[in-house]
């Protein structure tokens, strides 16, 4: 039986991927790095790249070792990818670069039914980051999951917008997205378009979901990079939404007819030296069950939400998430989960 199975975000969970902070660091300096993440620092060359302190990764290791042991016992199989050196450098015929980490593998895969998908990433810096789970794909392989990779994009100089700010980060030459720009809901997609995912991205993922699933195409609801700080999506009929990016103007049709949690007040946990996440971080929860959610615990707002519509909370920390830029659910990968395949929109 496959061991890869998932229709949506919220059943109950059986298997996941945790990821790692291990020698986590800021890819050297690019055109891409810097569209789609550091435009802030004014050019490419400010950039700061390097490996981040022994203190935020070592933190940050505790606090996953602490996620892990507790879905382990709630009965969760966990997998781990393993540890890399991403200061190693590769090339390509277009350009170099080294790594940057495997700390959120939610960027990398999607997992929809049996297909377990590796994700055209944005940057040059991720793009031989699945290999570090390779192991783990390699068994899911043998138990019977429908494993693919979409095409290797180039990534040319040119597929990178580093002069208009008031325009996408990534052109629309060849499939790109991150898998965190994906939202499961049974039979139907959430697509994001941004600055991590184009619609030729969208595109081809119908092509290889074919009819069974409708990916949905979303351009007015967050421009710049993934969904999970943007929608959290709990149980059928109930979602929370970042109430600075998102109104009853933008509210995606798919939860048109749900109960929309507008969530105002997010505690701001900081960051240090450097920010690769906002404060909406803080939305980025997991699922256990359609009951139960593994959410940060400074988020005390967004807790009493929950809480208030019977939502048991498990209340876990990530100190660096705005530093490395992952929340519980960019950290982790949710490979099975009971339940079938059905329609909720």
């Amino acid at each position: 039986m496959s061991k890869v199975k998932v229709d949506n975000e919220w059943d109950a969970l059986e298997e996941i991927i945790v990821g790692r902070a291990t020698n986590a660091r800021i890819a050297c300096r690019d055109r891409g790095l810097f569209a789609v993440e550091y435009r802030d620092y004014g050019s490419i060359e400010n950039i700061p790249s390097g490996q981040y302190s022994d203190r935020i990764i070592e933190e940050t290791e505790e606090d996953l070792d602490e996620l892990v042991h507790t879905l382990q016992s709630l009965n969760v199989v966990v997998q781990r990818p393993d540890i890399v050196d991403h200061s190693i450098k590769f090339r390509t015929p277009d350009w170099e670069s080294d790594g940057q980490y495997n700390y959120c593998p939610r960027d990398l895969f999607v997992t929809v039914g049996r297909w377990i998908i590796e994700a055209p990433m944005t940057l040059r810096a991720r793009f031989f980051e699945t290999l570090s789970f390779k192991s783990i794909l390699m068994d899911y392989l043998h138990s019977g999951a429908k494993w693919i990779s979409a095409p290797k994009p180039r990534l040319a100089d040119e597929i990178y917008n580093i002069h208009d700010p008031n325009s996408s980060a990534i052109k629309d030459y060849e499939p790109l997205f991150d898998a965190a720009n994906i939202l499961r809901l049974g039979k139907d997609i959430f697509y994001l378009i941004s600055d991590t995912g184009n619609r030729s991205g969208a595109l081809w993922l119908q092509t290889i979901l074919g009819e069974e699933y409708k990916v949905h195409t979303y351009d007015n609801v967050y421009s710049g990079s993934h969904v999970d700080t943007t929608i959290a999506v709990i149980r059928p009929g109930l979602v929370v939404v970042n109430a600075e990016r998102v109104g009853e103007q933008n509210l995606p049709d798919l939860f048109k007819t749900w109960d929309a949690i507008y969530l105002t007040d997010i505690v701001d946990i900081g960051y240090t030296t450097t920010s690769y996440a906002s404060k909406w971080i803080g939305i980025n929860l997991l699922m256990v069950n359609p009951n139960l959610a593994i959410v940060d615990k400074s988020q005390t707002p967004l807790i009493k939400q929950l809480e208030k519509r019977g939502v048991d909370v498990i209340q876990l920390q990530l100190r660096h998430s705005r530093t490395l830029g992952g929340g519980f659910h960019c950290v982790t990968l949710d490979v099975r989960r009971k339940g079938s395949l059905e329609s909720y929109c």
